[in-house]
């Protein structure tokens, strides 16, 4: 069933909301924050319609809804406009890993910190063939959804793991999109939950790789999918494939 345009405004300033701040989001915040033109007791029946299609939820000790994954993909394939990174940060991002195209585990360490340093979250980079690559573990601790030690303790776990990895982006992530966007609740994976995964594909000397940033549902996604993609296409150009 598709949206209504008053539906699909209220939806696009929950998740809004709900990005900015991590908390459940209620009307009245929407009606005061929001120039909606529509009652709070309006907006409660919005939401309310919401929640049974599946687009919002309410956890169980807040009023308040937070965005599913169907609604965060929504978002990012209706209603998000993605923030390019500027010239002056594409040039910067392309010398800090230029000394090191000559060595490519060289070149995978500086690129993953350097996203991890541009989306201020947690990079991963694999290859198929198993080596792995990690930056910006503190990134991730910062986010209140992180808050919980055995969810960090399952997201650290699975990126210690070889084979989950490889599961991770070279099955659960096919690669036929040059972005592709994974949510912890379609993973299955036990305390996953709270997490988005961001990734691309890049080509190396060793055949077929990914880089993915892990973060919170709520990350903001207008900067961190061309930022992925920006260096994923720098990978392949710096390591000549």
């Amino acid at each position: 069933m598709g949206l209504t345009a008053r539906q699909t405004q209220i939806l696009r300033c929950v998740i809004d909301e709900y990005i900015a701040t991590s908390e459940p989001v209620g009307s009245q915040a929407l009606e005061s924050k929001y120039n909606l033109g529509v009652s709070p007791a309006t907006i409660r029946k919005e939401m309310g319609d919401l929640t049974s299609i599946g687009y919002l939820r309410q956890p169980h000790t807040s009023a308040g809804r937070v965005p599913t994954p169907l609604a965060m993909k929504f978002y990012i394939d209706q209603l998000m406009e993605e923030k390019q990174m500027s010239l002056a940060d594409e040039v910067r991002a392309k010398e800090q890993v230029r000394a090191a195209k000559s060595d490519f585990n060289k070149l995978m360490n500086e690129a993953t910190m350097a996203l991890a340093d541009y989306t201020n979250a947690l990079v991963v980079a694999t290859t198929e063939g198993g080596d792995t690559w990690r930056a910006g573990y503190s990134h991730l601790v910062e986010n209140p959804e992180f808050g919980d030690v055995s969810i960090c303790q399952s997201v650290f776990s699975v990126l210690e793991e070889t084979r989950r990895l490889h599961e991770l982006f070279f099955q659960r992530l096919t690669g036929l999109s040059p972005i592709e966007i994974l949510f912890g609740e379609e993973l299955g994976w036990e305390r996953f939950e709270p997490v988005g995964v961001v990734s691309t594909r890049f080509s190396s000397p060793y055949g077929v790789g990914a880089i993915g940033v892990i973060g919170p549902l709520r990350q903001n996604y207008s900067t961190v999918i061309p930022t992925v993609r920006y260096f994923g296409s720098l990978i392949s150009e710096m390591s000549g494939r």
